[in-house]
């Protein structure tokens, strides 16, 4: 069936048992953050992850999260993050990630639906994010939760290298 103003939201699964507590970064998180966003492949040689924590620590926003574990298999608890930025006209989505073993039980939902809580409480009208290419499954992530794909073409310049 199809909804002639776009797409619905897909019902969230249910929690598991004990789910994962989303929260700020911590300095002590970072190792941890960095070997998820490897082991779910969001590292680009362009991007050192170090220098992308530090450059968000400097917003001093309170919005670079992660969900914690007491589950042995992640390293440091952490299975999930999730970067979000505002600068007063649209919000943004970075850096989202599931611990592989934690994948397909709503965790990612969780972290898209704190994140759009946060940017409404601060008055954000609008969120984009940017998905790279080809990655159809994430595309269809973000389309389940009621994201459109938008006429536009994203561009983008470096302005100081990583490496």
């Amino acid at each position: 069936m199809t909804n002639p103003s776009g797409p619905t939201e897909a019902p969230d699964p249910p929690d598991p048992p004990d789910p994962p507590a989303i929260r700020s970064f911590r300095a002590d998180d970072r190792a941890a953050v960095v070997d998820l966003w490897r082991r779910t492949d969001l590292v680009r040689p362009w991007n050192d992850p170090d220098r992308d924590i530090d450059r968000k620590l400097a917003v001093a926003d309170g919005l670079l999260l992660v969900a914690s574990s007491a589950a042995p298999f992640a390293p440091g608890g952490i299975v999930g993050t999730i970067m979000i930025g505002y600068d007063g006209h649209r919000g943004s989505i970075n850096y989202l990630a599931v611990h592989p073993d934690h994948q397909g039980h709503g965790l990612g939902r969780r972290l898209v639906h704190e994140a759009e809580r946060r940017l409404t409480e601060m008055g954000c009208p609008k969120l984009n994010l940017m998905v790279r290419s080809p990655n159809p499954d994430t595309v269809a992530f973000y389309r389940g939760l009621g994201y459109e794909i938008d006429a536009v073409t994203a561009l983008g310049k470096r302005l100081i290298p990583d490496t």
